[in-house]
């Protein structure tokens, strides 16, 4: 059903982003995958629609879904993954390496480490690498929203 409607989605999305003046250079929208359809950007500046810590790319992100599922999608199980010049990728590798690195140190000094409060999205790339690169760690998720953090300890 997705699949069908991929053009529909890409000339939705181009007409969001030339109502908001942002100046978009390319849109690609990639093959669905578990009913997600990777829409990436690429523009000038992206730091306008990336906003602090990726917030603004979050909620523009919540909105042209809205959009899109009201004029192109009609499945109920429908998501889309908005990136802007690799940003989300970038992110993710960075995200990937900061929980190695912190694994590391959890192994070596049998200590739990707290990183720094994150996203749900960003905790969730923490968990899965860790559950799948190092069985020597657990982690968890701890405190409150905004301040949720992850915390990696050693197995016991």
């Amino acid at each position: 059903m997705i699949q069908a409607n991929l053009e529909k989605i890409k000339e939705i999305t181009r007409e969001f982003f030339g109502k908001t003046g942002l100046l978009v250079e390319a849109i690609e929208i990639k093959n669905p995958q578990d009913f997600t359809v990777p829409i990436d950007l690429k523009m000038e500046e992206p730091q306008i629609l990336i906003g602090e810590g990726g917030q603004t790319l979050a909620e523009v992100q919540r909105l042209l879904k809205i959009i899109l599922q009201k004029r192109a999608v009609s499945e109920p199980h429908f998501y889309i993954d908005l990136d802007v010049n690799d940003y989300k990728k970038k992110k993710s590798e960075y995200l990937k390496e900061m929980a190695i690195s912190a694994a590391d140190d959890v192994a070596l000094t049998k200590k739990e480490k707290q990183l720094p409060p994150m996203t749900a999205y960003e905790r969730r790339i923490i968990h899965l690498e860790l559950a799948s690169a190092r069985p020597d760690v657990v982690t968890e998720s701890i405190g409150q929203e905004p301040e949720r953090r992850v915390a990696i300890k050693p197995r016991p």
